[in-house]
């Protein structure tokens, strides 16, 4: 992709902008809105300005390879020889920074996984898949705390949702909303068939910035006794919180041992809830162009396979097969699915900057 010029000075005019108002501004919302903004736009106008000073490199190289001087000139051949290697490189790497960006791509999410069809083996899966998060966001370096669980009857669970803190949650976890289908012979079961169950997922980002307005008068707070598979962990006292916001009728929980935790985080649940909301709408409204990209938001759509007896893992939406289904649950392998879609939503970003230009 060949940016325009006129696209890069566009986007260097803008930071030289923001810079001279930072330097300008006495008021404390203002500046912290400028700050905002200068970080958001430094690596892209770094990128912008490399990329430029690499452009106007190139007449001064092939008028040096056209000079006179044979040493100069092989030398200049060389150095054009690798520009020209590295200027495409460098137009990708901008477009990636220009292309439209998921505005919540760096926030931390909240993870709900929830048994679907299939009994017990699905709230077994669905443990299996909590776990497969929780590893995977050890290796990432992020933190994890659960704000309500409901367990299974024989293991695994009936419903968990837990924070996400940490850079970029949303951005690599984003696709992993929708129905996981899995494959394989249950535990509970005698005769060795393959059952077929499933289990969904929704992340939901967390951005630090998120302003919901909520009424207490929207509000009804419940208090009541968590439930469980039994043993220490189920409270003895009235500490769950449940809030339901009459409104939308969106429902939150949550089912720590201390009763003031819990209604701070059934608050922030809430919130973040109403915000994917919103989201929701605005993407609706896009939907012609979501149509083309993996990150649809569907929830109800099926999304991935894991067939335990050959060992494969399948993602409907990119047509992906492959066949280390242990490693992938171990969380250690997960990035070879994620990051390839990533790469096929970033194709459908450039394609997006392409019709603008």
């Amino acid at each position: 992709m060949r940016l325009p010029q006129a696209r890069l000075e566009q986007v260097l005019d803008r930071f030289r902008e923001i810079e001279a108002r930072m330097g300008a501004a006495s008021d404390g919302a203002e500046i912290v809105r400028l700050s905002k903004e200068h970080a958001e736009l430094r690596p892209v106008a770094e990128a912008a300005e490399a990329l430029a000073r690499a452009r106007a490199e190139a007449p001064e190289l092939e008028e040096m390879a056209a000079g006179g001087d044979p040493d100069m000139a092989t030398l200049a051949r060389g150095e054009l020889e690798a520009l020209k290697e590295r200027l495409p490189q460098m137009e990708h790497a901008v477009a990636l920074l220009l292309a439209p960006k998921d505005r919540d791509e760096n926030a931390s999410a909240i993870l709900e996984v929830r048994a679907g069809t299939g009994g017990d083996e699905a709230a077994l899966f669905a443990g299996d898949l909590f776990r497969m998060y929780q590893r995977y966001a050890q290796t990432q370096g992020w933190k994890v705390e659960i704000d309500s669980v409901s367990e299974g009857e024989v293991g695994g669970y009936k419903e968990i949702v837990a924070s996400v803190t940490g850079d970029g949650v949303f951005g690599r976890l984003k696709f992993e909303s929708g129905v996981h289908r899995v494959q394989r012979v249950p535990e509970t079961e005698a005769g060795g068939r393959i059952h077929t169950s499933a289990a969904t997922v929704a992340v939901l980002p967390e951005p630090e910035d998120v302003e919901i307005e909520i009424n207490d008068g929207d509000l009804r707070i419940d208090t009541y006794r968590s439930s469980g598979a039994g043993g220490q962990h189920v409270n003895k006292t009235d500490s769950a919180v449940r809030i339901t916001h009459l409104p939308t009728g969106v429902v939150v929980t949550s089912s720590e041992k201390s009763q003031h935790q819990n209604r701070a985080r059934a608050m922030k649940a809430l919130k973040v809830k109403l915000y994917d909301m919103q989201r929701e709408a605005l993407d609706t409204a896009r939907s012609d162009a979501r149509k083309s990209q993996v990150g649809s938001g569907d929830r109800s759509e099926r999304i991935r396979t894991y067939n335990f007896p050959q060992g494969r893992i399948t993602d409907h939406r990119i047509n992906l097969t492959l066949y280390n289904l242990p490693k992938v649950l171990e969380g250690e392998a997960l990035d070879e699915v994620i990051n390839p879609l990533i790469a096929e939503d970033q194709a459908a970003r450039l394609a997006a900057l392409e019709d603008e230009f």
